[in-house]
């Protein structure tokens, strides 16, 4: 089981058409399921590649 080890959550917004009518819509983040020093965690996209550009230093 992958354990959440991010605190990023959904944003809240507004959906609005021509006519301004506004729709509350949600804004998932990129989460991904991988494995950091050999544990699987759910962190998001960005989180991951950073993790991945400095492990190679």
């Amino acid at each position: 089981m992958a354990k959440k080890a991010t605190a990023k959550k959904p944003l809240t917004v507004n959906l609005r058409s021509h006519a301004l009518n506004a729709t509350k819509s949600k804004q998932k983040p990129n989460l991904i399921k991988t494995t950091v020093d050999g544990k699987k965690v759910i962190i998001s996209a960005r989180e991951a590649r950073t993790i991945k550009k400095n492990a190679s230093k």
